[in-house]
């Protein structure tokens, strides 16, 4: 009994053990499966997360149903262009404002505002009594000088002969030069204010006194009408010569460094569609409270139908560059950045790692800075380490490859 006892009791302890290994094994496998399933889990968030870097696939037919080809960057010669704006001026010298050289009231003027005026023309006539006084004060100097001359010389030589005192000397030689000096005051006010001095010495007095244009050049304001009266400090007219107009230009601080001085311009106005040519002549060398510097352009052409003030939309021809350069096509715009997509190493139909009839062309965008664009190439800037030689861009059906990334985003979401 005591054998059959332990026999029974050795085979409740095997049955016990090999339960307990049962147990275990099955514990394992269900904790395999859940790190399975986990891992499958994880694995397909990667996935998605592949996708919402810009990860495109195709199937080669698929690629040439779109048309997709392919290139390298190429370094091209581009030249730059910086678009401003500004307004048309005139040189400081080529603008005046016409004002009377003594006060008096306005007689006679036919300027109109617009009205082409020529230098030393006639343009206003002003008449005043304190004219005439002016001419009968320098007439009456004039006689009293040559009194006063020769009694300078008469009392010089009863001085020679110690005829007279040396202090009755001084006394007519003060007068005579106190005389010369009012003479000449006078004369110099009268030559101001434009009196016919060979008239006036004739002793023809004149009781106008006539304004005549400083310059060639457009009316652009009159502030006067007959009969006011207008005082030396006043502007009567605004004479602005427009055969030298020339464009000023708004530039940002930023664009600067491209400029030069010869550079050339192009200009539009406003309202035209006409192309007009400029060169830069001058750069400013102050920057404003809106970061900006003004940039002085002489026109090639000079066009008296232009006027100041007018605006203008221009572009600055910059020196020409070599840069790399893609095709326009190859750069396509998502979400305020812009993209080239490269094509990765195709994937053979017998990688076991393709299920069947999967696709196996690879593309990826790439984010790329944008430079200075020209008959239809773009200037790109390219990440660090980029092997421009070995890496195949997608020159043509980029935006097709741009939809497919936008949709596989989109579904990715969804989930």
């Amino acid at each position: 009994m005591t054998i059959n006892n332990n026999i029974i009791n050795l085979f409740k302890a095997g049955a016990f053990a090999a339960a307990l290994f049962s147990m275990e094994a099955c514990g394992d496998s269900n904790s395999k499966a859940v790190e399975k399933e986990a891992g499958a889990k994880e694995a397909g968030q990667e996935g998605h997360h592949e996708e919402g870097k810009g990860e495109v696939e195709l199937t080669p037919d698929q690629a040439r149903s779109i048309g997709v080809e392919t290139g390298n960057v190429s370094v091209r010669t581009l030249s730059g262009t910086i678009k401003v704006n500004g307004t048309l001026d005139v040189p400081p010298q080529q603008m005046l404002s016409v004002s009377a050289p003594m006060g008096g009231f306005l007689r006679s003027s036919e300027m109109l505002q617009g009205k082409y005026v020529r230098k030393g023309e006639l343009i206003a006539t002003l008449e005043d009594p304190a004219y005439l006084q002016l001419q009968q004060d320098y007439l009456e100097s004039a006689s009293q000088l040559d009194f006063l001359k020769a009694e300078f010389e008469r009392q010089e030589e009863l001085l020679k002969e110690n005829i007279n005192a040396k202090k009755t000397f001084e006394q007519a030689k003060a007068n005579y030069r106190s005389m010369q000096a009012k003479l000449a005051g006078l004369k110099a006010k009268l030559q101001l204010a434009k009196i016919d001095m060979s008239r006036l010495s004739k002793g023809e007095i004149q009781p106008t006194i006539n304004i005549h244009a400083p310059i060639s050049g457009y009316v652009t304001e009159v502030n006067v009408n007959l009969g006011k009266y207008v005082n030396p400090t006043d502007v009567m007219f605004e004479i602005v010569d427009t055969e030298h107009l020339h464009a000023e230009l708004t530039v940002f601080e930023k664009d600067v460094p491209k400029l030069k001085i010869g550079q050339k311009v192009r200009f539009i106005l406003a309202n035209e569609l006409k192309e007009r040519m400029a060169t830069v002549y001058l750069i400013g060398r102050e920057i404003s409270a809106d970061r900006t510097v003004r940039i002085h352009c002489h026109l090639d052409k000079e066009d008296r139908e232009l006027l100041p003030g007018m605006y203008l939309t221009a572009f600055v021809e910059t020196k020409n560059e070599q840069l790399p350069s893609v095709p326009e096509t190859a750069v396509v715009n998502y979400e305020g950045k812009n993209y080239i997509f490269i094509k990765e190493e195709e994937a053979g139909h017998d990688d076991p790692k393709k299920e069947a009839g999967a696709p196996h062309l690879h593309y990826k965008a790439v984010e790329v800075q944008t430079g200075v664009s020209e008959l239809g190439y773009v200037a790109i800037q390219l990440p660090q380490g980029f092997d421009v030689k070995a890496t195949p861009i997608v020159f043509k059906g980029a935006y097709d490859l741009l939809s497919k990334w936008k949709n596989s985003g989109e579904e990715g979401h969804d989930h």
